[in-house]
């Protein structure tokens, strides 16, 4: 199978890139970035070749594309490389607007394109060990959710909200909710929060706490924000907590770690991750997709419904209410 990365803006574009390696039968044909420099190094480090021009890049004969672009530019991609009949892997969000989010939807199903929506977070183990209890029934009724991703602050495009859209509850957010989603089977119907920038001097939020409720009535409370120091041992937590009729259960996606610490001039103390690799997870599941031909395993639509959760969020802060979706 041949694919493709469209930008390299997003950090995430680097471990995709590596996942391809790592797969038989799979080439990283090409690389489209509006960037040169960047789009260059990025070609050079992967062996393969580097495109500034976004048409010739879709005409080159591959089956998919990675988009790692700022969010801002998520759509416009997806709508040239669904023309292009190139099949789709997005990074979350999904894009900055519920219309924008539609439109892309579309135009993936009327080209016969999947559109799947990066959210690795569904291939940890200890998050699929907790689907497997809740569907086996051991959890009981699902009561309530607790959920953290609290990370450190990217900087960059990120804290420009004309290129992302919004800061850390919009990049934070979409994660947990897209499991609860996953998990409960539910939608979410009312979103109530808090945002603002606490920790850095920056023209964007870097945190916010979202109190939720779902369909069937199911609360739910999620801790986003961009509260680590980049001198923290780990990046950050990736954590759920469900409580249900039978058993509480609480599951850290990053806590498969253990302590290393240095002694000498360069003493540090810092945690080694030993878990799954859930990007590897992620694009093995993409690429098996395109060429079973199967629905995605998380969809246009599932990061519609996250994204949308997110954006409620600024709403109800801004208008210090409750919203309804």
């Amino acid at each position: 199978m041949k694919v493709g990365i469209m930008s390299f803006a997003h950090m995430h574009a680097h471990s995709y890139a590596d996942c391809l390696k790592r797969l038989t039968n799979v080439e990283l044909v090409g690389v489209f970035d509006d960037d040169g420099l960047r789009g260059k190094e990025a070609a050079t480090k992967y062996n393969t070749l580097y495109f500034s021009e976004q048409d010739q890049f879709l005409e080159l004969e591959m089956d998919a594309v990675i988009i790692c672009s700022e969010n801002v530019h998520h759509k416009e991609m997806v709508l040239q490389a669904a023309r292009a009949k190139k099949h789709i892997l997005c990074e979350k969000p999904i894009a900055t607007t519920v219309e924008d989010a539609e439109e892309m939807i579309r135009a993936c199903n009327e080209n016969n394109v999947i559109l799947q929506i990066a959210f690795p977070v569904r291939f940890s183990t200890p998050i699929q060990r907790l689907k497997q209890l809740i569907d086996e029934g051991e959890i009981g009724d699902i009561l309530a959710f607790r959920t953290t991703n609290r990370g450190q602050n990217p900087g960059g495009w990120f804290i420009d909200e004309k290129m992302s859209g919004g800061g850390a509850v919009l990049d934070h957010t979409v994660h947990m909710v897209d499991i609860m989603r996953w998990y409960s089977g539910m939608e979410v119907t009312e979103v109530y929060s808090l945002v603002d920038s606490y920790f850095h001097n920056i023209p964007i939020d870097d945190a916010g706490i979202l109190t939720l409720e779902f369909e069937n009535g199911i609360i739910a409370s999620h801790d986003a924000s961009w509260s680590r120091f980049a001198e923290y041992p780990t990046w950050g937590d990736v954590t759920i907590e469900v409580i249900g009729t039978k058993q509480t259960v609480k599951v850290d996606a990053l806590k498969e770690h253990f302590r290393l610490y240095t002694s000498g001039e360069d003493k540090a103390l810092s945690n080694v991750f030993f878990g799954n690799d859930m990007d590897l997870g992620l694009i093995k599941d993409f690429i098996d997709c395109v060429k079973q031909g199967r629905e995605p395993s998380i969809s246009g639509y599932d990061g519609l419904k996250a994204m949308e959760v997110a954006l409620a969020a600024y709403e109800s802060s801004n208008r210090k209410t409750k919203i309804k979706l």
